[in-house]
């Protein structure tokens, strides 16, 4: 029986300099698709699957988080008086219960891997996710609770993978497979951003992992990798043999939300999909394309 997965760490440390003038004063996860944040849409998928302890890894100029996540007494209270209860149950919803949420201070930009390794002493010692919200992907069930299950299945780290074009893989850690059923691929090796012409495969990762603690034993040497950064991929390889390693396909379609197409496309698919917007936003885009 594997150990069950109770928290997440979110790394949300990055300038977002591609959304720069936006993000000069707010953080790029605050960047709203639709009318929710980033962040709130990967902590309310790592709510979905059952994760209970969630810890923001930030950096300077990032406080709008953490008062998102917080009480709005005065809006509270107006939303209250003037009976827009919908509007004052959007606003709760998002408020962890207390003593649930964390937060770390990445001081130096050194990469993915510095970031997770910031969040050691809340994992300690159990089975984490990581999501990243850069990374936003439609689903039902959402991608993390899709990799819980198959984590129930196979343990080890799982992480969520899908195939991209192989003059792209040297934009993503990609996997060195031994086995593939179609759904999941068990890998032998990792290799961070692999020139196209020698990549093992196509199947990189996005931004969803779960991971067992000893990836802590390898990210405590601060060994550098691709790009002089920290590399989580670094890591996680490393483990391989120690611990079993799979990739999932998972069922939904991923936006890369760190890019302005992807950010606009996301808006697009994410309106589209609700009952509330659907058929203003196909009229809306009929005129203006």
């Amino acid at each position: 029986m594997v150990q069950p997965v109770r928290k997440a760490v979110f790394p949300v440390a990055g300038l977002g300099t591609r959304f720069l003038p936006a993000t000069k004063v707010m953080p790029k996860e605050m960047l709203p698709i639709v009318d929710k944040p980033l962040i709130q849409y990967a902590l309310e998928e790592a709510k979905e699957a059952g994760i209970e302890e969630f810890v923001l890894v930030t950096g300077r100029g990032k406080n709008l988080m953490e008062d998102h996540f917080d009480h709005a007494y005065e809006l509270e209270a107006i939303l209250e008086e003037r009976g827009r209860g919908e509007d004052l149950d959007a606003v709760l919803r998002m408020t962890p219960d207390p003593g649930r949420m964390s937060y770390t201070r990445q001081r130096r930009p050194l990469g993915l891997g510095h970031a997770i390794w910031c969040a050691r002493q809340f994992i300690a010692g159990e089975p984490f996710a990581v999501l990243l919200p850069d990374d936003l992907v439609q689903a039902a069930p959402g991608c993390l609770k899709q990799m819980m299950a198959a984590y129930r299945e196979v343990g080890g780290n799982v992480v969520a993978v899908e195939d991209v074009p192989r003059e792209q893989t040297n934009r993503y850690g990609i996997l060195d497979i031994d086995s593939d059923d179609g759904r999941l691929a068990q890998a032998r090796g990792l290799v961070e951003k692999p020139d196209p012409a020698s990549a093992p495969s196509t199947l990189s990762i996005i931004g969803r992992y779960i991971l067992q603690p000893e990836v802590f034993e390898h990210l405590d040497k601060h060994e550098k990798g691709a790009g002089g950064e920290i590399q989580l991929t670094d890591a996680m390889a490393k483990t391989i043999g120690d611990v079993p390693f799979h990739g999932l396909r998972f069922d939904g379609r991923r936006f890369d939300c760190g890019t302005k197409i992807g950010f606009v496309s996301a808006n697009v698919a994410f309106a589209a999909a609700r009952d509330d917007l659907n058929g203003d936003i196909r009229e809306v885009l009929k005129t203006v394309l």
